[in-house]
């Protein structure tokens, strides 16, 4: 029987957190992973020990990047969108009352940008945390994502999506339109596609700027995770016992049955993580396994074994050498990929 936590043990770092972890995200550089957990705090793992920040009283709920100071961004359902060093420093960007401030977004590029979502409105901030302009919809919003070049911002709601450009005054955006409950939004690499997944079993897509239907169903349980590969080739998602990857080249989606990878009967796929360089993704699974999985080559490769909880977060840092994991339980892992 093979060792499945050969890699973790070999390269991994790892640490039980005491609650479940509702996001993990890489600061920009890379170095640092930020655990949000639902008993409101912020643990940091840096190159040799872990830093706690007590956040919010209440659960985070939202996580991201801070685009310009180095540490993270976090909403939680204490109605407050902070700005978290790297040191443990907390500065209070935003507070909305007893709202939750459930979705956190950024994007670090010529222009920083961090956005946040409160009940039916995404609030749009600059990387100095000045606010810019806020954006209505017609229902609780449930997924934020900028596209890659922070020129867009998508937003899921029920029935649909809206696009807005984040540059412009306008309070009408693009809304794109499909019946249904829609949880999470995803924009195509080169911008030409916008996915969510839903509350149905189901993904939904439509072609920009045409606007054209596309339907991906068959899903066992809810795709709760999902993104595009680095080429923008596929579209991974999880909600069925293996990896559900979509072909977003030759005419696909429509037309084209998906190609699962990474099959393990009986236990669902959680999370999936793209990444950032490579046709590679990683996948967490209801039992706690963890594998990498080389879409080409159709390999796989065990990082952590079953026992550690419903994988909950997983992703990469922007280099794509580190894996951050974290559980329903409390475990929390990183893992070393660089070479050496």
């Amino acid at each position: 029987m093979p060792d499945l936590d050969q890699l973790l043990n070999a390269r991994g770092k790892t640490a039980e957190l005491g609650a479940h972890v509702v996001h993990v995200r890489f600061d920009a550089g890379g170095s640092h992973a930020g655990f949000a957990l639902g008993d409101g705090t912020l643990r940091i793992s840096g190159h040799a020990n872990w830093t706690r920040v007590d956040a919010h009283d209440g659960a985070v709920l939202g996580l991201a990047a801070h685009p310009v100071n180095g540490g993270f961004v976090t909403g939680g359902d204490d109605g407050k969108l902070l700005a978290v060093g790297l040191d443990g420093a907390v500065v209070e960007i935003a507070r909305f009352g007893s709202r939750w401030v459930e979705q956190v977004a950024s994007y670090a590029g010529k222009t920083p940008l961090i956005a946040a979502s409160v009940g039916k409105n995404v609030h749009l901030f600059n990387g100095k945390g000045e606010k810019l302009r806020e954006m209505a919809h017609p229902s609780t919003v449930t997924g934020i994502a900028f596209d890659a070049k922070g020129k867009r911002i998508a937003a899921s709601h029920y029935n649909g999506a809206s696009l807005w450009f984040t540059a412009s005054t306008s309070g009408t955006p693009r809304v794109l339109e499909w019946k249904g409950s829609h949880l999470g939004v995803a924009i195509h690499p080169n911008g030409d596609a916008l996915v969510t997944g839903m509350q149905e079993n189901a993904m939904h897509g439509w072609t920009l700027p045409e606007g054209k239907n596309m339907r991906m169903s068959g899903y066992p349980a809810k795709p709760e995770s999902f993104g595009f590969t680095k080429s923008g080739r596929w579209l991974a998602s999880s909600g069925a016992d293996a990896v559900v990857l979509w072909p977003f080249f030759g005419g696909g989606p429509m037309g084209k049955p998906p190609v699962e990878l990474g099959t393990t009967e009986g236990v669902i796929v959680k999370q999936v993580a793209c990444h950032p360089e490579f046709e590679v993704l990683a996948a967490g699974f209801d039992s706690g396994l963890v594998m990498i999985i080389d879409i080409a080559r159709e390999q796989i490769l065990p990082v952590c074994g079953p026992g550690h909880g419903p994988v909950t977060a997983l992703t990469w840092n922007p280099s794509g050498s580190l894996l951050a994991i974290g559980t329903a339980t409390g475990f929390a892992a990183t893992v070393d990929f660089a070479t050496g």
